[in-house]
């Protein structure tokens, strides 16, 4: 083929292959971007033992300062505990309430009993993508935000083009369960609740890559 018609021909062609791979990497940057995000982050400060236990510690604070305010009242209904002026006899002392400071140590209101040294983030920070066959093994890698492993993500889709398999996987022993409701914060999963908006990301994938 020869002239401009064909030069437009072939020109078309490689625009339209360039545009069905962009809209393939829109797609799986969005999936992966997705579920990253919904992943939940470890929290001790949720998990019902420590809630348990600083629900308790929170009541035996508040039992001391209760019984300090029981104190004050009585002295306050003691006439003989004031002078002429009003003011406090020598010798005779209100009880103070709680600081923060006060109980938090004394009392260990923010504590846990589990959990302790736990850093979140491992789960969120061990999403793998790769081509043609699923990455195998675990990252040690926190993630936090989500934030590195979207862009190590982006990154690495780039090299990604029509015809080949994509994989976005998360090797940890506990993503099944966290997938099924395992976690408070993510009680309906990722993957399923991104699977279900899967027509809506090809659509918008497709209008933003069209030759």
């Amino acid at each position: 083929m020869n002239g401009s018609f064909a030069e437009n021909i072939r020109d078309f062609a490689e625009r339209a292959k360039g545009g069905i791979d962009a809209t393939i990497r829109e797609i799986v940057i969005e999936i992966g971007s997705s579920v990253i995000r919904m992943s939940p982050v470890g929290s001790p400060e949720i998990w019902a033992a420590n809630v348990i236990y600083r629900q308790a510690n929170k009541r035996a604070a508040d039992d001391y300062d209760f019984k300090v305010a029981v104190r004050n009242t009585i002295i306050n209904l003691n006439e003989s505990n004031f002078t002429k002026a009003g003011k406090l006899r020598r010798g005779v002392k209100y009880a103070n309430p709680l600081t923060k400071t006060e109980r938090d140590q004394n009392f260990n209101v923010n504590g846990l009993v589990a959990g302790k040294g736990y850093v979140g983030g491992r789960f969120r920070g061990n999403w793998q993508f790769s081509i043609d066959t699923p990455a195998e093994g675990v990252l040690d890698q926190v993630d936090v935000s989500g934030n590195v492993s979207i862009a190590v993500l982006k990154a690495q889709v780039q090299s990604l083009t029509a015809g080949q398999t994509a994989y976005i996987v998360n090797n940890l022993p506990y993503s099944i369960p966290l997938e099924y409701g395992h976690s408070k914060q993510a009680p309906g999963g990722m993957v399923r609740i991104t699977l279900a908006r899967f027509q809506h990301i090809v659509d918008q994938a497709t209008r933003n890559n069209q030759v």
